[in-house]
């Protein structure tokens, strides 16, 4: 399985990181009612830009199989907490809630 974690303002639609394309560690998971998605930042990321949007955040995380369509899961941030531990260079989102749907499964 593949799997890409990306991180964008709604509103916009800017990208602020794409595991892709600037490969970093990262976990998403499950706490209590909602899910807790933690990244260590080892490229430039532009933290300052994503904790201003921090309530206009969506985080996507894709996951591609060899035998089964493309999965994508969106995780809502809404009122959840963005913080950022400099000295850790951890940036852990709380995502409130998410949809899992095939993306095949919606074409025109």
């Amino acid at each position: 399985m593949k799997e890409v974690l990306v991180v964008r303002h709604s509103v916009g639609g800017r990208t602020f990181i794409h595991t892709e394309q600037q490969p970093m560690e990262y976990s998403v998971m499950r706490m209590g009612q909602g899910w807790r998605i933690t990244l260590i930042i080892t490229q430039d990321v532009d933290i300052h830009e994503i904790l201003r949007w921090k309530q206009e955040l969506n985080v996507f995380l894709f996951r591609e199989y060899g035998d089964q369509p493309a999965m994508k899961i969106w995780f809502y941030v809404k009122e959840g907490l963005v913080i950022y531990d400099e000295p850790l260079k951890q940036l852990t989102i709380f995502a409130e809630s998410r949809i899992e749907y095939i993306p095949d499964e919606f074409g025109i």
